[in-house]
């Protein structure tokens, strides 16, 4: 089994404004500062193994503070990265809401395709890849996954056998924790969204792995 911790990263200037996707140079404002570095507080005493990340600066940057406590490098992942929002990327937010366009990948994002850029289906298929390969690296560890809202949603709906549409239902703050328990049993969901203390998930396991083998 593989203790799965999906993170998103923390706060910037661009979130809530305009649609960042992989636009290059997007840092951690003073704000985004502070959750990373409370973050490592949060998680510094699981017993993490490893630590990826999406290729953008404001995942690596939400990273590293953890990283430096742990004693562990980051390993960049591209698979880990942003929706690929093509000629959205860099819009004001409030525009993008008024299209029509926004509206259908709203009410129908299974079948979504934002202009010269990728799927939704494509957002899942390499965000699930992305998990199960690490998972396949670490089994019977902890690790800490890097990213971004989106993809973390697309995950987990993937893994609860939820429809996509239905995907925006989940939220997902910045710097929040989801933990997905990955083992040879069904997938389980242990936390979704989480900013507060992370202690039980690991003191639950052994309770947990008893009540799949009845």
């Amino acid at each position: 089994m593989t203790l799965v911790l999906l993170v998103r990263h923390a706060a910037n200037d661009a979130m809530d404004k305009w649609l960042a996707g992989w636009t290059p140079g997007v840092h951690l404002n003073e704000e985004g500062r502070r959750q990373a570095e409370a973050l490592a507080e949060r998680l510094g005493s699981l017993p993490i193994r490893a630590i990826y990340s999406s290729p953008l600066e404001r995942a690596v940057e939400t990273a590293e503070p953890l990283a430096r406590r742990k004693g562990l490098q980051i390993q960049v992942m591209s698979e880990l990265g942003e929706v690929r929002y093509g000629k959205w990327t860099g819009k004001p937010l409030k525009r993008l809401r008024r299209q029509k366009a926004w509206q259908h990948l709203v009410n129908l994002i299974s079948r979504a395709r934002f202009e010269g850029g990728e799927t939704m289906v494509d957002l899942v298929a390499r965000g699930v890849n992305a998990v199960e390969t690490i998972v396949h690296r670490h089994p019977r560890e902890v690790v800490a996954l890097f990213t971004h809202a989106d993809l973390i949603r697309a995950v987990i709906a993937y893994y609860l056998g939820m429809p996509l549409d239905l995907y925006h239902r989940l939220i997902i703050a910045p710097a929040s924790v989801t933990v997905l328990w990955l083992a040879k049993g069904p997938p389980t969901l242990l936390r979704l969204n989480d900013t507060g203390s992370l202690s039980w998930p690991i003191e639950d396991l052994p309770r947990l792995g008893r009540q799949r083998k009845r």
